[in-house]
Order: C-alpha cells, then structure tokens, then sequence
C-alpha cells in the first residue's frame, strides 16, 4: 500500500494499528509518526472573536489627528539647503593653494598652465587655481626659481617688489629686506618703491632695503641652489647664517663676531662641516658644533 496515503489516514486519525506500526518500521516515515505524537499534547490559543471585532469597531470609531502640509515651508527649507550647498562650492572655489617648504626641502610645482616652480628652503607660494586662466599671479615668500610657459602676463608678488614676464626662466630671492632677481631667459619687469626695471636674460639686479644695490650682468645659466650649492655675492654674514640654517637642522649663534661683515662665495647643502669652513676660514672665524647648536667666534676670542 501507498505509504504517503497512509501517512494522510494517520494524520486524519483513520490508520489501523497495522499501517501505524508500518510507518513506524519505515525510516523514511517514522519521523513524521514521532512528530504527530510530540505535538499531540499542543493546545491552541483561545481566540475570543467577538472581543477581538468590538475593539476593531472601537478603534474605527476614534478620530484620527490629522497633520496639515505647508508646501511653501517645504519648499523655503529646500531652497535653504540648496543655497547652501551652492555657497560651499563658491567658497572652495576662491580657495587659495599654498605650497610651502621647510628647513632643507626643495619642492617642484606645476602650475595650471604648465610654467613651474622651484621652491627653495624655507619658502612659500601662494596662487588661485580657479583664478588662473584669467590672471598668472601668485605670492612668493623666500626663494624660487620660475620657468613660465608663455602666456598673459605671469606676476610674482613679494613683499619688497612685483616680478612680471611674459614667459622665461628667472630666480626671485625675497626675504626680509633683501630683494634679488636673476633672469636667465627672456625678459623681466621688476617694480620695486615706484621703480620699474626691465631686466633682460644674462642680468641679474639686487635690491636692499627698498633701494636698488646691484644692477649687472651675470653669466649663470640656472641658480646654484638648484644643485644643492647656495652662491651669494656681497651678502652680510648675519643673512648668510640665516641660510646655512635653512638647509640644515641646526641654531647658529655668533659671539665678538660683526654680522654686517660682507661675503662673497658658495657653500654646500649636503655637508655642514665643509659648508661652516667654506663659510669661516674665508673670515677668518672658528666654529664649534655641538647637539645641533653651531657657535660662531673669532679666532683667538675662545
């Protein structure tokens, strides 16, 4: 006989004893035998039906609240946050970039129009990418060398005078009151205290404290800070020093030592002894190195 049709007379409570123990011998079957006895002791829940539909009836009978809409204030707050994200755009878009180096670091940047800069040790540009297209401006603190595409006019900002070119290869050193300029490429406009200088390739000028010190032809093809070797013609001792710590990790001091003192030479950036020496023994100075601390003297003063 059928199992499956048995099983459906066991569950309808119509197997003999003989198809039950049938099933239960089989043990395909048996575990629905097992099952249907586990459960046979389960009781329903009790269901009162009528309770159960009043509580409906009284609940439809109930007012619901209803929330009235207000299109426009909707529609006021949307325009709120739409604003909002609009004002955010603008404002990273008049954004400025800055490019900064610190104490012994040289950075290369490309600009948008492809012209590069050359950051030297311790300086520090400022420019609008957004901005750019319309005018090649930016702000220089320090020392960079510039390579410009040709173009619009390309200004460098400092706060002694303002470089101008059309595009070429030109040095900009500009720190405190020191202000010096070599073109090695093409031509520059340089305005410093209501004085413009037209500064052609092979000229190098140099301007201290608001007045024009040095206006000259200069046979370098590249500035020697970009080898790694800082050259300086009649610079005071005091500004000199400045620069050693700029390339290296170091605090110079000067004891009986006359810091307007004038120099005239090069020295390293990848040795600080050899650069102290190239320094000293031209002015007839000695040094000491100790934990980072460089203390300058004369000779014959320790």
């Amino acid at each position: 006989m059928d199992k499956n049709y048995i099983l459906h007379k066991y569950l309808n409570g119509e197997a003999t004893s003989e198809e039950i123990e049938l099933l239960r011998s089989s043990p395909e079957y048996a575990s629905y035998v097992k099952i249907s006895e586990a459960t046979s002791s389960f009781e329903a829940p009790q269901f009162d039906s009528t309770a159960n539909f009043e509580a409906i009836l009284s609940r439809r009978g109930e007012q619901s609240s209803v929330k009235k809409l207000h299109p426009i204030k909707t529609l006021l707050k949307i325009a709120a946050v739409v604003a909002v994200i609009c004002a955010g755009y603008l404002y990273l878009n008049t954004l400025d970039t800055t490019v900064s180096t610190g104490i012994a670091q040289k950075e290369s940047v490309l600009l948008p129009d492809a012209s590069e800069v050359i950051l030297n040790a311790d300086s520090r540009i400022v420019y609008n990418k957004n901005d750019w297209k319309k005018e090649r401006s930016l702000a220089l603190v320090g020392e960079a060398y510039f390579k410009v595409s040709k173009g619009n006019t390309f200004s460098v900002n400092t706060s002694q005078g303002v470089v101008k070119v059309l595009g070429t290869q030109f040095n900009v050193f500009a720190r405190d009151s020191l202000f010096h300029i070599n073109c090695y490429e093409g031509l520059v406009s340089v305005a410093f205290n209501d004085t413009v200088v037209k500064l052609p390739a092979g000229n190098k000028l140099k301007v201290e404290k608001g007045a024009l010190v040095v206006h000259t032809p200069s046979n370098a093809t590249a500035p020697a800070w970009i080898t790694d070797e800082s050259h300086f013609e009649n610079i005071t001792l005091g500004v000199l020093l400045q620069e050693i710590e700029r390339y290296y990790p170091v605090t110079i001091s000067a004891t009986n030592v006359d810091l307007s003192r004038r120099f005239t030479g090069s020295f390293t950036h990848s040795d600080l002894e050899l650069a102290l020496k190239s320094v000293c023994e031209p002015l007839q100075l000695q040094y000491t190195v100790t934990n980072g601390e460089v203390l300058i003297y004369a000779q014959g003063s320790q």
